[in-house]
Formats: structure tokens, C-alpha cells, sequence
């Protein structure tokens, strides 16, 4: 399974989002720090989630990290976030 589908499924798993968007952005960090050949080092990932409702940003992060675990984020350079309610 791709990093990728790791993401997806973890997220969809952990946090029951009504949206979800997990884009490898690896590429166009090309020639940066953290950069792997082959990508599925930086992620842009969109979520809507009514599990985030009343949760300060920190939080909804921290809630995305955990659905992700230590092992996955260990492997990842780089997340853009964009967390909402629906």
C-alpha cells in the first residue's frame, strides 16, 4: 500500500470525514530537504469532519497525527493541513 493510501485510509478510519482529499506534493519539492525519489514525502491533505466541531486548530491536528500514528508521520517530511466542519 502506498503512503498515500496509508493516509486515506487511516483518516477515513480515524476521523469519519464527509470530505477527504490526500494530494502527494512530493515533486514539486524536488531539490528540498526531505525530498525522496519516487515522491510520497510531502502531502497536501483536506478534510472535512464533523469530529473536528468545537476543536481548537492544535487539536484538530493533533486528532489527524493520532488517526495517522507516530510510524506513518515518522515517514512523512512534510503535511499541509486544511481542517474543517462540514
Amino acid at each position: 500500500m502506498s503512503k498515500t493510501e496509508e493516509i486515506r485510509s487511516k483518516l477515513e478510519v480515524g476521523l469519519s470525514p464527509s470530505e477527504l482529499e490526500v494530494v502527494d506534493d512530493s515533486e514539486s519539492h524536488r531539490g528540498h530537504g526531505g525530498y525522496q525519489e519516487g515522491g510520497e514525502s510531502h502531502f497536501n491533505v483536506r478534510i472535512r469532519a464533523a469530529a473536528f466541531e468545537g476543536q481548537s486548530r492544535i487539536k484538530r491536528h493533533r486528532m489527524v497525527h493520532s488517526a495517522l500514528g507516530p510510524e506513518l508521520i515518522g515517514q512523512i517530511h512534510a503535511l499541509a493541513l486544511d481542517l474543517d466542519v462540514p
